[in-house]
């Protein structure tokens, strides 16, 4: 995520690269990865649950706690690796327990048999990890003192807020074996490469670098197949553009990316690089599928050693995954080119966009139609959009997309679609779709 600081900062975060690693160095980093995952997975384990809710803040008792142990000992895992580890697990049982709290609170919000007492009551315990953990834990604890005089049933609500929370809260694990993080007291620079702390005391790994760049900050490294990535959070200055006076009116589309109310048109022809990955990737699973189905039938047959055939030579992801991200990295660098030339060429003050819209859950979509919603990288669009309207001191305003759609720009009146063209026999209006719907923006931000 990237943030804004009082003296006009913003943190984001930049990759560099490493060379081509030999197979040791790769062997190392592998290693690291896995037990990082172990750590991370114990630390679930031991601190997720009802019991730990109060422990979590501050992190450095459950990091006392975890350096006596005997975990890192057992994995000789270096303490650079190690603590950050636990952080990291504990940032992500906070995060759970955030997201449990929320659902909590819409149930809460949503059950028609709570009275307003009840309400206060139970949102109170929520905000209170003492009051909550006990509750959870079925102990002795003292009542709010904004609750004392409610007219509530308390032991029926603690009931309810138990059971809620057995709803959301499910175990955390992770599987991911390609990423560890790294403080900066673990590593250091000399003549282009990072030499980064291993399992022998007083020696590093070196990891030739293919840039001179140099940092102080805690690193994220990701395993590739034969060299790694190191992710970077960095501080970059927030420009200011005295020439940005304009403001421009955008729709969001998949065909194109960027259909202006001026009838400008920005990532033209995104649809064109995004279905035949979609139709690939849809063609080739069902392909995986059915080999799928032959494996698991001679696995329950016994046949082990055709089985062990089967998923080595057509169930492996390598290649998979090679072109599937290869692929997501030409989409990812047209986006980002688009927008940078519509922020250059439009200069705008303010950037007018609709809110993004929830899918119908109860309306049945093909498959196919899954897929593209799955990879139409809308979220990913509006990130990078409001990280650079954010870089450039734009204002981006976000209104509600009700009545963008089906009404004509031109006279107010509900049309029809017919393909990619909007038609209103009320006007005779007919212009594309996502044109009207920029319209349609700008009509009602302008009318406040």
């Amino acid at each position: 995520m990237n943030k804004t600081s009082k003296n006009n900062t913003l943190t984001k975060t930049i990759c560099q690269y490493s060379e081509p690693l030999p197979k040791d160095t790769m062997e190392f980093l592998k290693g690291i990865a896995i037990d990082y995952c172990k750590v991370k997975n114990y630390t679930y384990k031991r601190f997720s649950g009802i019991k730990s809710l109060n422990r979590l803040t501050p992190v450095y008792s459950i990091l006392n706690e975890m350096r006596y142990c005997g975990l890192r000992e057992q994995l000789n895992l270096p303490v650079v690796y190690y603590e950050l580890a636990i952080a990291d697990a504990v940032t992500d049982i906070k995060a759970r327990w955030g997201t449990v709290k929320n659902k909590v609170g819409e149930l809460i919000t949503a059950n028609e048999n709570l009275s307003n007492d009840d309400r206060i009551y139970l949102r109170t315990v929520l905000k209170m990890n003492s009051v909550y953990t006990a509750i959870l834990n079925h102990q002795e604890y003292e009542i709010p003192k904004n609750a004392v005089n409610l007219n509530i049933d308390v032991k029926h609500l603690n009931q309810v807020l138990c059971r809620y929370t057995r709803k959301y809260l499910t175990p955390l694990k992770t599987d991911n074996i390609d990423s560890f993080k790294i403080s900066p007291n673990g590593y250091s620079y000399k003549e282009g490469s990072i030499y980064i702390v291993c399992r022998v005391p007083r020696k590093r790994i070196c990891l030739p670098l293919r840039d001179n760049r140099i940092f102080h900050r805690q690193i994220q490294i990701h395993i590739r197949e034969n060299y790694a990535v190191l992710t970077v959070p960095v501080e970059t200055k927030v420009r200011k553009h005295n020439d940005y006076i304009n403001m421009i009116c955008v729709y969001i589309g998949y065909k194109d990316l960027f259909t202006l109310s001026s009838g400008k048109i920005y990532g033209e022809g995104l649809g064109e690089i995004l279905d035949p990955e979609t139709e690939r990737l849809m063609k080739k699973n069902s392909e995986r599928q059915k080999i799928q189905l032959i494996y698991q039938q001679l696995m329950e047959n016994g046949n082990l050693l055709k089985a062990d055939q089967v998923h080595l030579n057509n169930l492996g992801k390598y290649k998979y995954d090679k072109q599937k991200e290869r692929e997501r990295s030409k989409t990812i660098t047209f986006i980002n080119s688009e927008i940078n030339r519509m922020l250059k060429e439009e200069k705008p003050q303010k950037v007018i966009i609709t809110k993004p819209v929830t899918k119908n859950k109860t309306m049945q979509y093909s498959k196919m139609e899954n897929r593209k919603l799955t990879r139409n990288f809308r979220s990913y669009i509006r990130e990078r959009l409001a990280y650079k309207c954010q870089l450039n001191s734009i204002e981006l305003i976000e209104i509600n997309s009700k009545g963008t759609g089906k009404i004509c720009s031109s006279c107010g009146v509900e049309g029809k679609r017919e393909g990619m063209e909007f038609i209103c026999e009320n006007c005779g209006m007919r212009i594309s779709i996502p044109l009207n719907s920029a319209k349609n923006i700008e009509n009602k931000y302008n009318k406040g």
